[in-house]
Protein backbone atom coordinates (compact mmCIF):
# COMPACT_ATOMS: atom_id res chain seq x y z
CA UNK A 1 0.00 0.00 0.00
CA UNK A 2 0.91 3.40 -0.78
CA UNK A 3 -0.13 6.76 0.84
CA UNK A 4 0.68 10.45 0.79
CA UNK A 5 0.38 12.00 4.34
CA UNK A 6 0.84 15.78 4.87
CA UNK A 7 1.61 18.19 7.03
CA UNK A 8 1.82 21.96 7.84
CA UNK A 9 -0.53 24.84 7.06
CA UNK A 10 -2.61 26.22 9.60
CA UNK A 11 -3.97 30.06 9.92
CA UNK A 12 -1.52 32.96 9.15
CA UNK A 13 -2.15 36.92 7.92
CA UNK A 14 -1.92 38.15 4.81
CA UNK A 15 1.94 39.04 4.04
CA UNK A 16 3.17 35.88 6.03
CA UNK A 17 4.50 32.54 5.43
CA UNK A 18 3.41 28.46 5.64
CA UNK A 19 5.03 25.56 4.51
CA UNK A 20 3.43 22.79 3.71
CA UNK A 21 5.03 18.98 3.83
CA UNK A 22 4.11 15.57 2.03
CA UNK A 23 5.72 12.36 2.62
CA UNK A 24 4.99 9.28 0.84
CA UNK A 25 5.45 5.79 2.16
CA UNK A 26 4.47 2.13 1.43
CA UNK A 27 5.16 0.37 -1.37
CA UNK A 28 7.31 2.38 -3.75
CA UNK A 29 9.89 1.80 -6.55
CA UNK A 30 9.86 5.34 -7.79
CA UNK A 31 8.04 8.77 -7.57
CA UNK A 32 7.67 10.80 -10.62
CA UNK A 33 5.76 14.43 -10.71
CA UNK A 34 4.74 15.28 -7.40
CA UNK A 35 2.27 18.10 -7.22
CA UNK A 36 0.49 20.72 -4.74
CA UNK A 37 -3.32 21.33 -5.55
CA UNK A 38 -5.39 23.42 -3.65
CA UNK A 39 -9.48 23.73 -3.44
CA UNK A 40 -11.37 26.57 -2.02
CA UNK A 41 -15.16 26.58 -1.00
CA UNK A 42 -17.04 26.32 -3.94
CA UNK A 43 -14.58 26.08 -6.21
CA UNK A 44 -12.77 23.27 -8.72
CA UNK A 45 -9.67 22.36 -7.22
CA UNK A 46 -6.93 23.52 -9.26
CA UNK A 47 -3.07 22.62 -9.76
CA UNK A 48 -0.90 25.13 -7.68
CA UNK A 49 2.87 23.91 -8.13
CA UNK A 50 4.65 21.26 -9.72
CA UNK A 51 7.99 19.37 -9.46
CA UNK A 52 9.46 16.57 -11.86
CA UNK A 53 11.81 13.79 -10.08
CA UNK A 54 14.46 15.85 -12.07
CA UNK A 55 13.65 19.29 -10.79
CA UNK A 56 12.36 20.86 -12.92
CA UNK A 57 9.01 23.00 -11.97
CA UNK A 58 5.93 24.99 -12.59
CA UNK A 59 3.54 27.27 -10.84
CA UNK A 60 0.07 28.81 -11.53
CA UNK A 61 0.20 32.39 -12.44
CA UNK A 62 -1.41 33.23 -8.90
CA UNK A 63 1.38 31.78 -6.79
CA UNK A 64 4.58 33.03 -8.88
CA UNK A 65 7.08 34.20 -7.04
CA UNK A 66 5.28 33.62 -4.10
CA UNK A 67 5.31 29.93 -3.40
CA UNK A 68 8.09 27.64 -3.80
CA UNK A 69 7.96 23.52 -4.16
CA UNK A 70 11.00 21.30 -3.99
CA UNK A 71 11.31 18.05 -3.13
CA UNK A 72 13.88 15.35 -1.42
CA UNK A 73 13.95 12.45 -3.37
CA UNK A 74 15.70 10.11 -0.85
CA UNK A 75 12.97 10.84 1.33
CA UNK A 76 10.10 10.95 -0.95
CA UNK A 77 8.85 13.91 0.20
CA UNK A 78 7.63 17.32 -1.58
CA UNK A 79 7.67 20.61 0.29
CA UNK A 80 5.53 23.90 -0.78
CA UNK A 81 6.99 26.95 0.85
CA UNK A 82 4.37 29.92 0.62
CA UNK A 83 5.08 33.43 1.35
CA UNK A 84 3.97 36.57 0.95
CA UNK A 85 0.18 35.04 1.54
CA UNK A 86 -2.73 36.30 0.60
CA UNK A 87 -6.44 35.55 1.69
CA UNK A 88 -6.98 34.13 -1.54
CA UNK A 89 -4.84 31.62 -0.78
CA UNK A 90 -7.22 29.68 1.30
CA UNK A 91 -8.01 26.68 0.28
CA UNK A 92 -7.57 22.81 1.31
CA UNK A 93 -4.08 21.68 0.08
CA UNK A 94 -3.83 18.36 -1.55
CA UNK A 95 -0.55 16.19 -2.34
CA UNK A 96 -0.60 14.60 -5.40
CA UNK A 97 1.83 12.17 -6.48
CA UNK A 98 2.86 9.71 -9.68
CA UNK A 99 4.24 6.61 -8.25
CA UNK A 100 5.44 3.44 -9.27
CA UNK A 101 4.66 0.48 -7.20
CA UNK A 102 7.42 -1.77 -5.78
CA UNK A 103 4.40 -4.93 -5.53
CA UNK A 104 3.68 -4.66 -9.25
CA UNK A 105 5.82 -1.79 -11.23
CA UNK A 106 2.37 0.02 -12.01
CA UNK A 107 2.24 3.66 -12.43
CA UNK A 108 -0.78 4.98 -10.14
CA UNK A 109 -1.50 8.48 -9.20
CA UNK A 110 -1.96 8.71 -5.42
CA UNK A 111 -3.59 12.11 -2.91
CA UNK A 112 -2.97 12.95 0.25
CA UNK A 113 -5.90 13.80 2.95
CA UNK A 114 -6.04 17.40 1.98
CA UNK A 115 -4.77 20.06 4.81
CA UNK A 116 -6.20 23.38 5.33
CA UNK A 117 -4.66 26.77 4.89
CA UNK A 118 -6.43 29.83 5.91
CA UNK A 119 -5.40 33.20 5.52
CA UNK A 120 -6.75 36.11 7.08
CA UNK A 121 -6.49 39.84 5.57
Amino acid sequence: QVQLVESGGGLAQAGGSLGLSCAASGSIFSINTMRWYRQAPGKQRELVAAITRGGSTNYDDSVKGRFTISRDNAKNTVLLQMNNLKPEDTAVYYCNADIIRRIDFTLRDYWGQGTQVTVSS
